[in-house]
């Protein structure tokens, strides 16, 4: 009997152990990992514009990127970064890599492009989807984001401010509408440059998704310094 009692007590004692360390593997562990991978995309990124090596998106006069008659680029390369993300309201050091497709392996990456969606600056609603938790944590602060906040992006040549307009917004996986050209529940009536962000909700859940709507307010060349948002 004391056999059996001890045995049992050794198998919960392993049982127990494994399961911390799995805990400490998906809290602390691939935190560590998707950071370091989100610095090396955001560092490549920054080396190849140094280099010249830019995908330009057109600017329309007056400060408004993609304006009629401006060429559009070409498509971006699956699962490859384009742009970087800054959200003030986040941090002013937050900042993460923006890459092509939403697939497992890129948002343990960066945040992901849907591909279905508009390019940065274009017409239309260019949407990005990134993990609320594990593989870095690049959106647990989702909820803090209100109307107003400003979300920056560039592409190396030119800075994007959007500013939220509504949001976060709660609904359902199987509701895709929401990056949609013009998503029926932003609020938004015609076509416009857009942005959408999209995350899990609750935090160690995805049984809902959250969502912020914003609208693009201006545009400057990344020449003329940092755009006003990214100013302490």
């Amino acid at each position: 009997m004391r056999v059996v009692v001890r045995t049992v007590s050794e198998l919960c004692i392993t049982v127990g152990t494994v399961i911390v360390l799995f805990v400490v593997y998906v809290l602390f562990w691939t935190g560590v990992k998707a950071d370091h991978v989100m610095d090396d995309q955001i560092d490549r990124l920054q080396e190849q514009w140094a280099q010249g090596a830019v995908r330009p998106t057109a600017a329309a006069p007056g400060g408004e990127a993609g304006g009629e008659g401006a060429p559009t680029p070409g498509p971006y390369s699956t699962d490859k970064p384009f742009a970087i993300m800054y959200i003030p309201r986040l941090g002013f050091t937050w900042n993460k890599p923006v890459l092509e497709g939403t697939a497992t392996r890129t948002l343990k990456k960066g945040l992901g492009h849907y591909a279905s969606t508009a390019q940065l600056g274009q017409k239309g609603n260019f949407s990005v989807a990134g993990h609320r938790r594990t593989y870095g944590d690049p959106f647990k602060d989702f909820p803090r984001l209100r109307p107003g906040d400003a979300v920056v992006l560039t592409e190396g040549t030119t800075w994007f401010t959007y500013r939220i307009d509504k949001g976060p917004y709660k609904t359902l996986p199987t509701d895709i509408e929401v990056i949609d050209a013009v998503p029926r529940k932003s609020g938004y009536t015609r076509e416009g440059r857009y942005l959408t962000l999209t995350t899990c909700d609750p935090e160690w859940g995805h049984s809902h998704r959250l969502i912020v709507w914003a609208h693009l307010d201006s545009t400057q060349p990344v020449e003329a310094g940092k755009p006003e948002a990214l100013r302490r």
